[in-house]
């Protein structure tokens, strides 16, 4: 039976690519969305893969869509943590709404979905939990304390599961990408994204196929013995 990969945000930009390249690794593979339908469903008759709509900032709806998620595919086997949302500001003009709402999409998220597969994984000694961080959560950016606290808090969450979870055969790793070419990225004004360009050593930006490659190798049997790691992929922008 084919491993059972459930991805967070799994229908646009990097969620799309990982979503994508584990179903080429041979992997069965949910897509969880919570805003653009038509993007969604767009995305589900390109590649075939079963999609499901709820806000994974919300305990109660992560805990119904992970029910019915069982109940069609059987347990989930690898969970990517992707999902996220920017509302940035400076901390001294920033609304309370700005803050709760990226720590609840961005870190809360983590654990609400991470509760609701971790006991079926240590029943079975087998898992693999891979949180998507950000070069942003590592050195911090002017006008996204509440991103930059979010994205950071899924480093300590990853390397405190880690150690709870490494004796039944689970790995929980994060990956924390630089700058990728997705539609976020785009947005930013052509002389900011210049400017940002030329602080990557590689001289680019990422593309969302690579940060897909490296999912699909922490999901591997291959990456057994790797646990609690931040696996950085910037371009040689940021050393940690």
């Amino acid at each position: 039976m084919k491993r059972l990969a459930l991805v967070t945000g799994g229908t646009r930009g990097i969620g799309a690519a990982i979503s994508q390249q584990l179903k080429e690794a041979g992997y069965s593979v949910a897509a969880i969305y919570q805003g653009n339908d038509k993007v969604a469903e767009a995305f589900q008759k390109k590649t075939g893969l079963s999609i499901y709509k709820w806000d994974v900032s919300n305990f109660k709806q992560c805990q119904k869509g992970i029910a019915t998620i069982t109940n069609n595919h059987g347990p989930i086997d690898i969970l990517v943590n992707n999902a996220g949302i920017t509302r940035d500001g400076v901390l001294h003009k920033m609304a309370y709404d700005q803050w709760i709402d990226v720590i609840q999409t961005n870190l809360t998220s983590c654990f609400n979905m991470c509760r609701q597969v971790i006991e079926s994984m240590r029943e079975r000694g087998f898992g693999r939990i891979i949180n998507i961080s950000s070069i942003n959560g590592q050195k911090g950016q002017f006008g996204q304390t509440n991103y930059s606290a979010a994205k950071a808090g899924i480093i300590g969450l990853t390397k405190a599961l880690a150690q709870e979870s490494a004796i039944k055969g689970i790995t929980v790793n994060a990956i924390a990408p630089g700058y990728i070419n997705t539609e976020m990225v785009q947005k930013i004004p052509e002389p900011v994204l210049t400017q940002i360009t030329n602080q990557i050593p590689i001289g680019r930006l990422g593309s969302s196929e690579e940060v897909a490659r490296a999912v699909v190798f922490l999901a591997s049997d291959e990456a057994g013995f790797i646990t609690g790691t931040t696996l950085t992929l910037n371009g040689g922008q940021y050393f940690v």
